[in-house]
């Protein structure tokens, strides 16, 4: 290749200040935009029902069909005694394995699959009470 062959430079934009530039016009865009909402919230605000009593719940609300059967076990056992079941069975499901180390009797799988059916039966239960109420 000769001298007067010579690939043409690439034309290039250079980092600073032409990126440094778009950058600081998209925040300042944004920030006006933060501002503008901001501003019409003020001037026109939203209240148009009373405040929100946490311990007033209407009666319409339902959870979800996979929170039902914990919704429904409040109204049988006590708030207390409601909040810390599950949170006591996820524990126990998670420190298991670690406590069963022995090998498997029948007696002992039987009792498993026995708790299984029954625990499953009751969050059915639940379930479905919770959803006819």
């Amino acid at each position: 290749m000769s001298e007067t062959e010579l690939q043409p430079e690439e034309k290039t934009i250079p980092f600073f200040p032409d990126h440094i530039r778009t950058e600081a016009w998209v925040t300042a865009g944004i920030l006006a935009l933060a501002v503008l909402v901001g501003i019409l919230g003020m001037i026109t605000p939203v209240g148009l029902e009373p405040p929100a009593d946490p311990m007033d719940t209407p009666t319409h609300v339902k959870p979800e069909w996979y929170f039902l059967f914990l919704y429904q076990m409040l109204k049988y056992v006590p708030k207390t005694l409601g909040v810390l079941i599950p949170i006591v069975g996820i524990i126990i499901l998670m420190i298991w394995p670690f406590l069963d180390r022995g090998p498997d009797s029948p007696r002992a799988v039987r009792f498993r699959w026995i708790l299984t059916a029954v625990l499953m039966a009751l969050i059915i239960a639940l379930t479905i009470l919770g959803a006819l109420s």
